[in-house]
């Protein structure tokens, strides 16, 4: 599993393409989730089918199980038939990213007391305008920081009395995770385009079919 996701980064033609075209994509999913200038909560949805696209570009999709029970809260799709958890975040510091979604203070805590890396994770950082970058976690890396580190190191629970909707990695955490000699990074700059959309065009062509 791992050696095929590494043939993402070790394919230089790839590489540029996903340098090339990676932000502007993003740039689209943007464009299709906002509303009035506000970017809807449905962006991450959207950003995550580009990436399992991009799964299914370079492997085919007799290899790529994107259909993940909702119940596999950690899970966004499978390659080769093992697991890769998906994440976005935007910003130049690497904090905010979530490993679970919840609001609840108890379950929370009890996902702490639970929890073990499971899956690979495909990061990508959104830094506008500057550079960010796609990063590979692989499983191996996340259970050695999170068995130096510990659960109360590796994990930030919410804190009482807000509602931040999730379980995040710590800054610390994280940090080690990108900068581990066996992760992996495709850097890349976000820059913007000027993008003529509307998100309601292929609707109405829809409707004008007969």
């Amino acid at each position: 599993m791992s050696s095929r996701i590494k043939e993402i980064f070790e394919d230089v033609k790839l590489v540029e393409k996903i340098q090339k075209r990676l932000p502007y994509l993003f740039q689209l999913a943007e464009m299709e989730s906002s509303r009035a200038g506000r970017m809807g909560m449905e962006v991450g949805s959207v950003r995550e089918k580009i990436i399992v696209a991009l799964l299914i570009y370079k492997f085919d999709e007799a290899n790529v199980e994107a259909e993940i029970p909702i119940t596999k809260s950690e899970v966004d799709v499978k390659l080769f038939g093992e697991p890769i958890s998906i994440k976005t975040f935007t910003g130049k510091t690497f904090s905010s990213v979530k490993i679970a979604w919840t609001v609840d203070a108890k379950s929370a805590k009890g996902f702490r007391e639970k929890y073990y890396p499971r899956c690979d994770i495909l990061l990508i950082q959104i830094n506008k305008d500057d550079e960010g970058g796609f990063y590979w976690i692989p499983l191996d890396v996340q259970r050695k920081v999170f068995e130096e580190m510990g659960r109360e190191g590796y994990i930030k629970l919410p804190k009482p009395g807000t509602n931040p909707r999730g379980i995040e990695f710590s800054k610390e955490a994280l940090s080690r995770l990108v900068t581990d000699k066996d992760s992996f990074k495709i850097p890349i700059y976000w820059k913007r385009t000027s993008i003529t959309f509307n998100s309601y065009k292929r609707w109405v062509d829809l409707w004008r079919e007969d």
